[in-house]
């Protein structure tokens, strides 16, 4: 499943946590020196090759704090875009443009540099079938703006909270007793569409027999997810994970399973460089 854009409710709690989390009381340094009635023309641009994310919530950032600016976005959340791109113009009032530039640019930053590294992912894996999925190692806060920058680099969504879909991990096997306890507990309890966690080739056979209808393989070799893959027979979807890395995610997915998950795309992204600079600089 891939999510659409973050609604309203989700840009307005990260916009407000992030503002009352910088501002404070205010904005001292620039209140003190910028004139009430100064203005700026300011552009926002790429400074390395991105996939760019979070448009819509920068725009928002300045419309609190600017509401007079025009803010002109030239670039579209999910575009390739190289170095150099204008990706915003902005014109309003100077002292809560500069008030805002930063919460702005974080989260331009932050969220192009998860499009980027999913994206990069995403090329990986081209040709294989395997879907790249995302998970819920998320900054606490952010899932909702991640998991749509996730899908803006090609990934396709996991489930969103713990109430969007049923995964039996470890440790709920080890509360049970075993994989077939848990999952006919879940059964029980009504649930569908049932994903269960195997660390070992016993225990796909054992998620099987149980009526798993599909199987995570946890830190599985290649070798060993080739043999799940033969195991399941196509009987119900198949997702590699655990430690997957740049490198060695296309040798996963030539293993024949049907997604792989990644945590790094949402944990480990690093910040990209975009700019926020006087118009004609």
């Amino acid at each position: 499943m891939t999510f659409a854009a973050p609604g309203p409710a989700d840009v307005d709690a990260a916009v407000t946590a992030a503002l009352a989390e910088d501002m404070g009381t205010g904005d001292i340094t620039t209140d003190a020196v910028v004139p009430a009635d100064a203005t700026l023309s300011l552009i926002m641009a790429a400074r390395q090759d991105i996939v760019a994310a979070g448009l819509p919530v920068a725009r928002e950032v300045f419309r609190r704090l600017a509401p007079a600016a025009a803010l002109g976005v030239e670039t579209s959340d999910g575009s390739p875009i190289a170095a150099g791109t204008v990706m915003m113009r902005i014109e309003g009032p100077a002292r809560g443009l500069l008030s805002g530039e930063r919460v702005a640019l974080n989260f331009v930053q932050v969220l192009s540099g998860i499009a980027t590294l999913t994206h990069a992912y995403v090329q990986r894996i081209a040709g294989t079938g395997a879907v790249l999925l995302d998970t819920r190692k998320t900054v606490p806060g952010l899932r909702a703006l991640s998991k749509y920058a996730t899908a803006l680099g090609g990934a396709r969504n996991h489930r969103l909270r713990l109430d969007d879909g049923v995964l039996i991990k470890d440790n709920h096997i080890a509360v049970c007793g075993g994989v077939s306890e848990a999952v006919g507990r879940a059964r029980a309890a009504g649930l569908t569409a049932i994903e269960v966690e195997c660390d070992t080739i016993a225990q796909v056979h054992e998620a099987l027999g149980a009526g798993a209808e599909r199987i995570l393989l946890d830190n599985m070799t290649p070798d060993a997810l080739r043999r799940a893959v033969k195991v399941a027979g196509g009987r119900v979807p198949l997702e590699a994970s655990g430690g997957v890395t740049l490198d060695t995610i296309r040798a996963i997915a030539e293993t024949g399973v049907d997604y792989i998950s990644v945590g790094a795309i949402t944990h480990s992204a690093p910040a990209v460089d975009v700019g926020i600079d006087l118009a004609g600089d």
